[in-house]
């Protein structure tokens, strides 16, 4: 976190702020409303919310995923992404909303399926959202990546899945973070996407999804 804090740093505009991180486990709601609150404090206002909380574990099995693990998989993917009930508060007409969800959410994903679950729990979040907050003026769109490159991906899977990770799409590879994070950039920004809510965008690797 440090070094991408001095990255937005040398990035940022001379006259803006310097931008801040706060340490906080997002699937309780007390943290979400307190992280929110801070940010406020901070900038006096949100006008781009992105959600992107999530973990994930891998299980061969439906039966070898406990009710624990399931809360904790639910409360960072999904739960958290609920911090929007505190952000609004502070959002105005032309402000917008941005969830990550997962290719896995369409294709399906026999070994992460507690996560892909929260994934498709977002798809649907993204929708509804869009369409409860459409005359506020405020748009919701999600992400939806395939195989990136990311700190999750050795940490999660296994030496011979990392060296095979991204080959199974029609580019035959893994991306990188910074194809990813123009589709986020589009979305937050007005007019370039002013006429677009309710939407997924899809940079996977060629994965056709048909959603």
């Amino acid at each position: 976190m440090p070094k991408t804090l001095e990255l937005l740093r040398q990035a940022k505009a001379a006259d803006a702020k310097d931008p801040m991180a706060v340490a906080a486990d997002l699937g309780l709601d007390d943290n979400c409303k307190k992280v929110v609150d801070e940010v406020v404090g901070t900038y006096g206002r949100i006008d781009i919310l992105v959600n992107n909380a999530e973990e994930q574990y891998e299980a061969s099995s439906v039966e070898e995923i406990n009710e624990e693990r399931l809360e904790r998989v639910f409360r960072t993917n999904i739960f958290s992404y609920f911090v929007t009930r505190h952000a609004l508060k502070h959002m105005k007409e032309g402000s917008s909303i941005i969830n990550t969800t997962s290719v896995n959410a369409y294709k399906g994903n026999a070994k992460l399926l507690d996560y892909t679950a929260t994934k498709g729990a977002i798809v649907a979040f993204t929708r509804g959202l869009a369409l409860q907050l459409v005359e506020k003026g405020i748009r919701v769109n999600g992400v939806a990546p395939g195989p990136i490159w990311t700190p999750l991906i050795p940490a999660s899977f296994t030496e011979d899945e990392c060296a095979n990770f991204g080959k199974q799409v029609p580019m035959k590879r893994a991306g990188q973070p910074i194809e990813v994070a123009p589709s986020y950039v589009f979305l937050a920004s007005c007019p370039e996407s002013s006429y677009i809510t309710g939407q997924v965008i899809h940079p996977n690797g060629g994965t056709i999804v048909n959603a």
